[in-house]
């Protein structure tokens, strides 16, 4: 497989039915690994992508460039001798797409308070 994949460990650290949080360390190309929160997972034209927020940390969060933007990553989901592991995107209109729907998902979550929708409603 290409050099940006991620490959992804699975510690599930609070299994618990109070909080299902999910847990992913991931190692990118260079070796380093970082734990990132899964915030979402959707399925789209039979391909399933997982939304991902690192796990807050100061040491961790000073100086990465992963999540300057939009504060999570977006990773396709493939199966690889019967295991799933994460994978970047490479396809820029993909990428795009896929991000899109997680904004507007994450956004939707966030408007309960319902700030947010009035400041869009403003703009």
């Amino acid at each position: 497989m290409a050099d940006d994949n991620f490959e992804n460990d699975i510690e599930n650290e609070n299994d618990t039915d109070d909080m299902e949080v999910e847990i992913y360390t991931l190692t990118d190309e260079d070796g380093k690994e970082s734990d990132f929160e899964l915030i979402g997972r959707i399925d789209q034209d039979g391909q399933s992508y997982v939304a991902l927020a690192p796990v807050d940390s100061d040491e961790e969060n000073e100086g990465n460039e992963n999540d300057e933007e939009a504060g999570f990553v977006v990773l396709k989901v493939v199966e690889e001798d019967g295991e799933e592991i994460f994978v970047t995107i490479d396809d820029d209109e993909e990428f795009d797409r896929i991000a899109d729907i997680f904004e507007d998902e994450l956004m939707q979550d966030l408007d309960y308070d319902g700030e947010t929708e009035t400041e869009t409603e403003e703009e």
